[in-house]
């Protein structure tokens, strides 16, 4: 049970749980016809948030008072779908920065201003399940705002999805790694001498591989047992496959000045292998 100190919006009050606490709660019409004092019922709650401390709390608030109600709804639909289909949890946090951030996409729809997303492409092709729900969103707000943003908007929101995931130990840079996996993918597809079916299991394996292996790079987790015995193997057994991998190592050695240890290297090799060998039993 908690006392409502202060409606914020129809969708977002502030409240006291018995102890005291303050906590931001949101839920669909639940500041709506609401004053200081009233009780409201757990079962009204949709989403409820901490704040850290006052300067927090003043920067939702402000939010809150900038943001449409309308919009704060169809942001806790956005998240719910999402969380649903993609099987993940998300930073409290999320409601309010894709609130914001679908705020200013509207504005900057009405006033005509564009901005290019530079890793549309890689966003669209390598995260195509989030893209998947940055699409459903995109639509909903387009029929819910009667406006048409455009399709590069869905990766906008697939950013702040994979940002918030709070799975992921360490803080991922979804432009970042959307980025690496883009040129990791490049470095194989140009040094292969084989055409490359999108469509196909191997090729599925080989993005997910490459989107994890990257974010083991980003949090400093890369794959290290100190045992080369599957790099000899591999390099051995699956000479184009290698070199293929050889290429990745140099760039991120030119890049980053690192060596890829060899664990990860030996994983390169097979993941490209299967890339490489689709009609192989391997």
């Amino acid at each position: 049970m908690y006392t409502i100190e202060k409606v914020l919006n129809s969708s977002v009050v502030l409240a006291n749980n018995e102890d005291g606490k303050k906590f931001i709660l949101l839920g669909k019409g639940i500041g709506y016809g609401k004053k200081t004092g009233m009780i409201i019922n757990k079962q009204s709650v949709e989403q409820i948030f901490i704040p850290v401390d006052n300067k927090e709390l003043d920067r939702i608030n402000y939010l809150v008072n900038t943001i449409p109600p309308k919009l704060i709804e169809v942001t806790q639909d956005i998240i719910t779908y999402a969380q649903n289909v993609l099987n993940v949890n998300f930073n409290d946090s999320l409601y309010f920065i894709l609130a914001d951030h679908l705020n200013f996409a509207i504005k900057r729809y009405i006033e005509n201003i564009k901005i290019t997303n530079k890793v549309f492409w890689e966003i669209k092709n390598f995260y195509s399940k989030e893209f998947a729900v940055g699409l459903y969103a995109l639509k909903l707000i387009n029929t819910k705002f009667n406006i048409t943003l455009p399709e590069e908007e869905a990766a906008n929101i697939v950013f702040h999805l994979i940002n918030a995931q709070n799975e992921k130990e360490e803080s991922l840079d979804a432009m970042k790694s959307a980025k690496l996996v883009g040129v990791v993918v490049n470095i194989v597809k140009y040094s292969l001498n084989t055409k490359i079916d999108a469509e196909s299991i191997h090729y599925s394996r080989f993005i997910t591989h490459i989107k994890y292996f990257v974010e083991r790079f980003f949090s400093n987790k890369l794959l290290d047992d100190n045992d080369n015995t599957l790099y000899e193997q591999m390099k051995n057994k699956y000479e184009e496959a290698f070199l293929c991998a050889m290429k990745i190592d140099e760039y991120f050695h030119e890049k980053y000045q690192l060596h890829l240890p060899f664990e990860e290297m030996a994983y390169l090799v097979v993941h490209i292998q299967r890339l490489n060998a689709v009609e192989e039993q391997f």
